[in-house]
């Protein structure tokens, strides 16, 4: 019996991870962050110092590749890599190494070992067309950049409170913002949400121009703008698909 393959794909600040794993909780299917599987490659070679150039070597790494997913955590070589995979640079890098056909190969079996009873939901930009082709169900969600910028930058501004910055009361107010750490949050935002834009752009410049496996929907794929929904009606939406197709 073939197990049933759900895919999610979108570009990068889509909602796919949130999207992907919610589905998998409700379905009590397992999940495959592909993305994240990229990014600790190119996080490993980033570490290692591997030119990006050096395609035997990448393919090699890509190959043995230590990995390790636990919840939401990834383990690298032994070590949590969840914060370090998640960066910008990490980010462009992976979209990069991604380009390159032998890494795609080396790393393309690896995914597919996912597919597991009692299902999977497969998160990525090529789930549907590429490495999981005969899906039962294909999503692609996708939004505007500054959409997606808007919920990248509230995320970055979190990351930053969580990790201590702060501003004082005075320079809040001189900013327009309450002094509390709602204010805070806001400001910081502010201030990072051109750049996250700007990166963002960057990257689905390159992902959907790349010659190997650009970022588009699979022609059986429904697309979903899920800009003015929430994750739980995304979730729900799909959902009734799902249940539509068993």
């Amino acid at each position: 019996m073939t197990t049933p393959v759900i895919t999610i794909d979108g570009p990068v600040a889509s909602g796919k991870g949130t999207i992907a794993r919610r589905l998998a909780e409700a379905l009590n299917f397992h999940m495959l962050d592909s993305g994240a599987i990229y990014r600790a490659h190119a996080q490993a070679c980033l570490t290692r110092h591997i030119e990006f150039n050096e395609i035997n070597r990448l393919a090699i790494e890509a190959k043995a590749l230590s990995l390790q997913f636990s919840g939401e955590d990834v383990w690298l070589d032994g070590a949590d890599a969840t914060d370090a995979i998640r960066s910008e640079a990490v980010g462009m890098a992976a979209s990069t190494l991604s380009a390159i056909p032998e890494v795609r190969a080396a790393l393309l079996q690896r995914q597919r070992d996912f597919s597991q009873p009692p299902g999977l939901v497969a998160d990525g930009r090529d789930m549907g067309t590429i490495v999981f082709p005969d899906a039962a169900l294909k999503i692609y969600l996708t939004a505007t950049a500054q959409v997606r910028a808007e919920r990248r930058s509230g995320q970055v501004a979190r990351q930053r409170v969580a990790a201590g910055e702060t501003m004082s009361a005075k320079q809040l107010i001189e900013k327009g913002q309450s002094p509390t750490i709602a204010g805070l949050l806001e400001t910081i935002r502010a201030q990072v949400q051109p750049d996250v834009e700007a990166q963002i752009r960057r990257r689905d410049s390159q992902d959907k121009s790349r010659e190997i496996a650009p970022l588009k929907p699979a022609v059986d794929a429904i697309v979903i703008d899920n800009a003015a929904h929430s994750p739980d009606e995304t979730v729900v939406a799909i959902l009734r698909l799902w249940h539509l197709r068993t």
